[in-house]
């Protein structure tokens, strides 16, 4: 069994923790890790299935550090053999917060060095490594004295689903836009609506939740290289992941917004993505949104007005969102900005607000619920 940690982004511990446990592992949360056991098998299943964490690591060893001989013993102590062959390339990457060791550098170098000793005695080895085989990237992180010590096992950020040819200036992050819809009351049979939609991301992560694809079906992982997650593992859970995929599942999912480049990069994303057919995109301003549609869900990330000059026009935009909006009473609506005086401006009280940070910016996610659908008897 091994100890993982998917780690999260702030405000989004809960929801990458009920993911963990929807693929059937009791986890424990703290801030910004969800720490959980599992077999290989679960190594495999977390890279392809979590949409809203970042990445998955491998735990190797967690100690008390406050001199540098302490963190040099503690780490030669770990089993790194268990772990890393002896080819392996293992780089070392690190972060100190609120610890007397607080030179990154010279943390790493002792931690590399540690595991070299480590590994020395066990492969029985006088000189370098050649470090020409799979790639293990370690990271010591100090947290109050503290360090964890772990192998990253998912590669480039799990974000990085495959499908995004283009992008805009300031696109959201496919885990970030997962969490977005997944903290709707959507459900594949109701109409799925983004107006402010750039490279598409939204409107495509609601397809594969839609559907019940899973976010890393259409990319490779840096543990699919490691011996002690065999490939047969992986033929398993990437065949789970076919298994439980329901492509027959009809979607309503339209994106729109106002930049008619946006939408011709969004529709290519989605075909990229195996969705090109399920989405609709197109050209549209917000305040010229209409529907004869009910109790769908809407769910934007429009411009912010962070910066001096767009103010004034995003604060009108909102103004003319709300207006058009305020007919459609059996629908929801969802909207993430960092304005704060978003309410006053759409021109009604949230039901209810979320903080969340979109990167570094701290952002609420304004909740309008309309109203429930009757119910059949």
């Amino acid at each position: 069994m091994f100890d993982i940690i998917a780690t999260s982004a702030m405000g989004l511990e809960a929801l990458v923790a009920k993911e963990v446990r929807d693929l059937g592992y009791e986890c424990e949360v703290e801030n910004g890790r969800i720490s959980y056991k599992g077999d290989a098998l679960a190594i495999a299943r977390s890279n392809l299935w979590l949409r809203t964490a970042d990445r998955i690591r491998i735990k190797v060893g967690e100690f008390k550090a406050t001199t540098f001989d302490e963190l040099f013993e503690k780490t030669k102590a770990l089993p790194w053999e268990n772990f890393l062959p002896e080819d392996a390339e293992f780089p070392v990457t690190g972060k100190s917060v609120k610890s007397q060791l607080f030179s990154v550098s010279d943390c790493q170098a002792i931690v590399k060095k540690a595991i070299v000793e480590r590994m020395r005695k066990h492969y029985k080895k006088t000189g370098w490594f050649d470090e020409n085989g799979p790639f293990f990237k370690i990271e010591v992180a100090l947290h109050k004295d503290v360090a964890l010590l772990t192998i990253d096992a998912s590669g480039s950020g799990l974000h990085k689903r495959g499908y995004r040819a283009g992008q805009g200036e300031a696109p959201l992050k496919e885990t970030l836009a997962a969490a977005l819809v997944m903290l709707t009351n959507w459900s594949p049979d109701k109409p799925f609506v983004d107006p402010f939609c750039g490279s598409g991301t939204i409107p495509i992560e609601a397809a594969l939740i839609g559907q019940n694809i899973a976010p890393g079906f259409n990319r490779e992982f840096v543990s699919e290289g490691w011996h002690w997650v065999p490939e047969k593992v992986w033929e398993q859970a990437r065949m789970e992941t076919e298994d439980l995929a329901n492509y027959d599942q009809p979607l309503d999912i339209t994106g729109t917004d106002i930049d008619h480049r946006m939408v011709k990069i969004a529709e290519e994303n989605a075909f990229e993505a195996g969705l090109g057919d399920l989405i609709q995109f197109k050209q549209m301003q917000v305040r010229d949104f209409t529907t004869m549609k009910e109790y769908g869900v809407i769910v934007g990330n429009p411009p912010y007005g962070e910066r001096l000059g767009d103010k004034e026009e995003v604060q009108k935009m909102y103004a003319e969102m709300g207006a058009a909006l305020a007919p459609l009473d059996t629908w929801s609506v969802y909207i993430l900005t960092s304005n704060e005086q978003f309410e006053q401006f759409y021109g009604k009280p949230a039901t209810k607000k979320r903080k969340l940070f979109n990167g570094f910016i701290r952002t609420d996610y304004y909740q309008y619920w309309g109203k429930r659908p009757p119910r059949t008897k």
